[in-house]
């Protein structure tokens, strides 16, 4: 009789099943990927993520101000990015997917103005 990868328990069922169950098979996976080195691409995909997360956290309305100090602090990086946007006057968007950033200083202070993607950007 076979027994489960993960829990060594019998296997009833399918001729070809090698786990007991979802459960199992979920933890078996996990702790394979646990052991293994994240590689380049999962670790720059993972903080794209976080930024476009935080990006759509702090910027509830479509558009917003925020304190620079306040994004980096809850793991923003801004040095990573997908694409980016010029408008008119020459200033420079990042976006993370459908949310972007422009870094302004008012007043002396560090702030991100946050936007959402619009259809006129496509032009």
């Amino acid at each position: 009789m076979k027994k489960c990868l993960s829990c060594n328990e019998p296997i009833f069922g399918r001729v070809d099943k090698v786990f007991c169950d979802a459960y199992c098979k979920s933890a078996f996976h996990y702790k394979n990927k646990k052991g293994t080195e994240t590689t380049l691409f999962e670790a720059i995909d993972k903080q794209l993520k976080t930024n476009r997360r935080l990006l759509k956290l702090f910027n509830k309305a479509g558009k917003a101000v925020v304190r620079k100090n306040e994004l980096i602090e809850e793991g923003f990086n801004p040095k990573y990015f997908t694409h980016f946007w010029k408008n008119a006057k020459g200033e420079v968007y990042l976006f993370c997917y459908e949310f972007g950033f422009l870094a302004k200083d008012e007043n002396g202070k560090a702030k991100y103005v946050l936007v959402k993607w619009q259809e006129y950007m496509n032009r």
